[in-house]
């Protein structure tokens, strides 16, 4: 195969995150609405390169009161910032279906390194379409202080409501 530009099914794909609440628990979100310009070579996908854009204003916690509170100047600034982004500056191969993909997160005015640990989930045909598709699952931390993102409260009984480390989860089908 070749390097070919493929496109994300939003209806099999998903960016979720989770953190820690309370020092007890975790709350998890999702973005609904991202897009994704991706170019791959099943066969090689070290040649890959992605880049992400997520609508931060469709960020979803199943509640309402938080996320407004999210998409606030306190954490994503929706009204200045609508955009999250990430492009993908390196994959590496790590063995078997697994890569390391390294690129640049943008949240806000700030734009760190991040590497997804991605696992190459395969290719078929889409039996209604005919169009062949791929799958994939990456996973990724970072440090929401990194990227400005501050707001905390300290708790009565010690600790804080909001813990700095941010987990994403990411599940991608593409069709090209």
């Amino acid at each position: 195969m070749t390097v070919e530009k493929w496109n994300v099914d939003p209806a099999h794909s998903s960016i979720e995150f989770q953190v820690k609440h309370m020092m007890v628990s975790k709350v998890k979100g999702a973005f609904k609405d991202f897009s994704a310009d991706l170019t791959l070579d099943p066969e090689d996908l070290t040649t890959a390169s992605l880049a992400f854009t997520v609508d931060a204003a469709s960020v979803d916690t199943r509640q309402e009161a938080r996320d407004g509170h999210l998409k606030s100047p306190d954490f994503f600034d929706v009204e200045n910032y609508p955009s999250i982004t990430f492009k993908s500056t390196n994959v590496v191969a790590d063995g078997g279906n697994e890569y390391k993909v390294t690129g640049d997160l943008t949240i806000r005015t700030v734009t760190k390194p991040i590497t997804f640990n991605v696992e190459y989930e395969g290719t078929s045909k889409d039996p209604m379409s005919g169009n062949m598709v791929a799958g994939f699952e990456g996973t990724g931390k970072f440090n929401r202080k990194d990227f400005e993102l501050n707001y905390n409260a300290v708790l009565e009984t010690g600790g804080v409501l909001i813990g700095d480390e941010v987990k994403l989860n990411i599940q991608i089908e593409v069709s090209k």
